[in-house]
């Protein structure tokens, strides 16, 4: 059975005449409900498009969303959109969102917006943006391609009992070169597509209103890393700020950064504060708001923390213990305190009756999971709210998976709060740089500098397990030197130098197999036979299998869709996952598989071989069947370990 979602009434969608009241909340429904709109049913729903109703040049504008969501509606209409605190692993009190409309410039034809010196004027007649939607989306209100030079601005106001303290600027991520002024002083500037950074704007406040412009420039060339989203991308590219922007307050004496390194074995926990000062730190450690222990020690120094009896995270029981962590002043006053979180966890490479597999916490636990690329048909790489960002991993959950590989992109952080809450294991890839032989020193080093980013940033997440720095040969240069560093600089994970070495596009020579690393990795279309097995220093791994189509008429991307085979209904299509699963079984029993990823979580734009359409308005399988198999895979990998002692 398909499983539909069941829109309201859409009715009166009069350009420039109706706001989106009559859209109402969807539920699920089958394809044998009652017809709708009509007479009308599911599959005609590609008849009706969203109409978005934005601020252009002063006047109300219409766009249309050819292939709106569930969430569409309520992106369009939030004042302040993806309003949840973004940074939950470093948490303050006290921030002000800055999503929301803004001025807006852009196109090959405006003021370059690549380094300028100072900010670009606005006047009364500037479009309008809706941010963090990228203009390419339908749902910033712009709807452009290919804009190249963006520039942005706004007012903003600060809150009362900010005074006297220093103010950052945050940017969740902007694509690609970033110069930020602010009432007309240049404050700071960024390379880097998919990484946060901040900016100390203090200096340039004044009292009152402030205006903020941000100037982003992005050629989309290929020569930064840029994942799919570039010239040898598959889907429509994205520019400019596509997370949230944000301020908050610190004392002049404040954390900057933590890093947690969990150690389950020797039951402590390693933690690392960088501050603008070398003083004492407390850090208190709470179970279900219990405290369970406190200790200090000092900011630029690493300490561990011992914790008795630790509940060690993993998918079936993702436990997570809260954090305090207070700087002080060198006379023991409190001048800095922020909240964060930690799953205690172990990852590892063991022998489990003589082959190489993956452990958690210890134990072999089959990775079985979906590729999951992040892309949505009105925010594009930009989910349209929270609801939407969770439900991809919620469903992922429900479907009985235990891994998601994140693929060519990463995701903002509440993405991984998420895994992290909910109990899945991330496999997260770096996006790939598409031309590593023009410009080495300077295209190189922009890959090494922001694969060392994404590290960083994303460190803390328990849910993260492994890295994966090249895929399919794409843009690979020096893979095992950098399967070698990555290893190096955080040996808490397991790293896959090239997943998928066995692939590789026409345009250029393959690296292949760089012989290093953790996981020998292999992917086969439609598979799963002929994948890869383990040899006597690496795991086995299936990194990307499956990909077999359905099509849903009324949920699919206006172009020529696809897959790597197909099947003509639901049931069929269900009947050959539990086959292919089956597969993965006996090879994982007999031939040493450790690693299955489906591909893929959803259709993206002309692909039709996900889980869910591209809309996420319809489940291509039986959800209860595949969860089934999905379950007794894994099960079965337990069976595996000896017996406990």
């Amino acid at each position: 059975m398909i499983r539909r979602l069941h829109f309201g009434r859409i009715d009166n969608l009069i350009t420039g005449q109706t706001s989106l009241d009559n859209v109402v909340d969807s539920k699920f429904v089958t394809r044998h409900s009652r017809p709708l709109f009509g007479g009308l049913v599911g599959p005609a729903l590609h008849t009706l498009l969203l109409t978005a109703l934005i601020l252009s040049a002063g006047k109300v504008c219409a766009q249309r969303a050819v292939l709106p969501t569930r969430w569409t509606k309520e992106a369009l209409t939030a004042p302040v959109p993806l309003n949840e605190y973004p940074r939950p692993q470093l948490r303050r009190q006290q921030w002000l969102c800055l999503n929301g409309v803004w001025n807006y410039q852009g196109g090959p034809t405006i003021a370059s917006a690549k380094q300028p010196t100072q900010a670009l004027h606005f006047p009364a007649t500037a479009e309008r943006i809706r941010v963090p939607y990228c203009p390419e989306s339908v749902l910033s209100g712009i709807q452009r391609k290919q804009e190249i030079n963006m520039w942005y601005q706004r007012a903003f106001t600060l809150p009362q009992g900010w005074e006297g303290n220093r103010v950052l600027l945050h940017f969740e991520a902007v694509d690609y070169q970033s110069t930020v002024f602010v009432n007309g002083q240049k404050v700071g500037s960024h390379a880097g597509g998919y990484d946060p950074f901040s900016v100390d704007i203090t200096a340039a406040l004044k009292p009152g209103a402030n205006s903020l412009v941000v100037a982003a420039y992005d050629a989309n060339d290929g020569r930064t890393p840029s994942g799919k989203n570039g010239p040898r991308g598959d889907y429509t590219f994205t520019s400019g700020i596509w997370q949230s922007v944000w301020l908050e307050p610190v004392s002049e004496q404040h954390i900057n950064s933590v890093r947690l390194l969990p150690d389950l074995a020797g039951k402590r926990l390693r933690v690392d504060v960088d501050a603008t000062t070398a003083t004492p730190v407390q850090v208190a450690i709470f179970a279900n708001k219990k405290l369970v222990t406190r200790a200090q020690g000092q900011a630029g120094t690493a300490f561990y923390i011992p914790i008795p009896n630790p509940k060690a995270w993993s998918p079936d029981s993702p436990f997570l213990y809260d954090l305090t962590i207070t700087l002080q002043s060198a006379d023991g006053q409190s001048v800095d305190q922020v909240s964060s979180y930690v799953g205690m966890r172990d990852v590892s490479l063991g022998k489990v009756d003589g082959v190489v597999r993956p452990l958690l916490n210890g134990k072999f636990l089959m990775q079985l999971g979906l590729l999951d690329q992040g892309y949505w048909p009105d925010g594009i790489l930009t989910a349209p709210t929270e609801a939407a960002l969770k439900s991809d991993l919620a469903f992922t959950k429900k479907a009985g998976y235990n891994l998601i590989r994140k693929h060519m992109k990463t995701e903002p952080q509440r993405f991984y709060y998420w895994a992290d809450k909910l109990g899945l294991l991330v496999w997260q890839d770096m996006p790939a740089l598409w031309y590593p032989d023009e410009d080495t020193l300077v295209n190189r080093g922009a890959f090494r500098r922001e694969l060392k980013t994404l590290i960083d940033t994303h460190y803390n997440s328990p849910s993260i397990i492994a890295w994966v720095p090249f895929n399919e040969n794409w843009g690979a240069f020096d893979v095992r030197t950098i399967t070698n560093w990555v290893k190096q600089y955080d040996p808490s994970r397991l790293v896959n130098g090239n997943s998928g070495f066995n692939n590789n596009p026409p345009y250029q020579t393959a690296y292949g197999d760089p012989k290093n690393g953790d996981f020998v990795d292999t992917h086969i279309y439609v598979g799963p036979n002929k994948a890869s097995v383990p040899d006597s220093l690496r795991a086995a791994s299936l990194g990307e299998f499956g990909g077999v189509g359905l099509f849903v008429r009324g949920h699919m991307w206006p172009v020529e869709n696809n897959a790597y085979a197909y099947e003509p209904t639901p049931s069929a299509l269900t009947d050959r996952y539990v086959f292919l699963l089956d597969q993965v079984e006996q090879l994982m029993r007999y031939r040493g598989l450790s690693v299955a990823i489906y591909t893929q979580t959803t259709d993206v734009e002309h692909e039709v071989n996900g889980l869910l359409t591209y809309d996420r308005a319809v489940e291509k399988m039986n959800a209860d069947r595949v969860r089934q198999v999905n379950q007794a895979v894994i099960n079965a990998s337990r069976q595996l370990n000896p017996p406990a002692k």
